[in-house]
């Protein structure tokens, strides 16, 4: 099992801040791949991942990364700054 978060935009798309799935995904991609699959909602928020980020227990990183053994996967949109 692993928690999944989300922010921003994302938290909105899909109606909730984090849910806990189970998943045989190796990397972050085919996270995202099984997420799209779970609803319409999923899938809208998942649609353009050039406007998203993603951190794996708490470490930025990229879509390739591997998330075995990882606890946490958090998807949000780039910051900015000002």
């Amino acid at each position: 099992m692993i928690d999944v978060l989300y922010f921003a935009w994302l938290r909105e798309r899909i109606g909730a801040p984090k849910e806990r799935v189970e998943t045989s995904a190796e990397t972050v991609a085919d996270l995202v791949e099984e997420l799209k699959g779970r609803s319409e909602a999923h899938a809208m928020a998942f649609s353009d991942m050039k406007s998203v980020r993603v951190a794996v227990d708490q470490e930025l990183t990229e879509m390739s990364t591997p998330i075995g053994g990882a606890r946490e996967v958090a998807f949000f949109p780039p910051m900015t700054g000002g």
